[in-house]
């Protein structure tokens, strides 16, 4: 029953955050859902799309394993799984609150944002996309079992796929600003 609250706590933090900052940017007028919209073609299009229904898989699988409460690891892997969710929970909400309103949910085709280097930013150049990662593997460590093994592996490399489309974004929309901060600071963890 303990793995159940702190992975129920965890997901309720992390997807707070999640929703909660879409909400108050679109009191200020500013759409941040960006993922497989506008006009986007091609490679963009099918990785946006495939990110955005493995990202909503993820959490059904989540919480029926969640809600089923067994697991395949000792206690002491579950609590490091908890450790990991809540985690990435953090790491989600401190990349959030750091990008202020540039923050954006896939890539914002003639949307004004501002490149964001400093805070977590100066840790991980995706520090949002680590904490989805961290959320993924604790709970699955909390409640691991094939099904959710498969679906998060799956949400993982497909979040990874996001951002080399949002790396090459990032290069044609800051130039050289972007080029020296990738330079400095790792595409998950650690400055250079």
């Amino acid at each position: 029953m303990i793995f159940q609250l702190m992975g129920l706590t965890a997901l309720l933090l992390f997807y707070g955050v999640y929703f909660g900052k879409m909400a108050a940017q679109r009191k200020q007028g500013i759409q941040t859902d960006h993922i497989a919209k506008g006009g986007k073609k091609g490679r963009l299009f099918r990785v946006e799309m495939t990110m955005k229904a493995a990202t909503y898989a993820v959490p059904v699988v989540e919480i029926i394993s969640l809600l089923s409460g067994t697991s395949r690891m000792p206690d002491l892997i579950r609590y490091f799984g908890a450790l990991a969710a809540f985690a990435g929970a953090a790491c989600f909400a401190a990349s959030v609150y750091t990008m202020r309103d540039s923050w954006r949910a896939g890539i914002p085709e003639g949307d004004k944002t501002e490149i964001v280097t400093t805070g977590i930013y100066s840790m991980s150049r995706n520090p949002a996309f680590l904490g989805f990662d961290l959320v993924y593997i604790g709970l699955l460590l909390m409640f691991f079992n094939p099904v959710l093994l498969v679906f998060s592996i799956f949400a993982m490399v497909m979040l990874h796929m996001q951002i080399l489309q949002e790396e090459k974004y990032m290069a044609d929309t800051f130039g050289g600003e972007y080029e020296k901060y990738r330079e400095h600071v790792y595409r998950y963890i650690g400055a250079k």
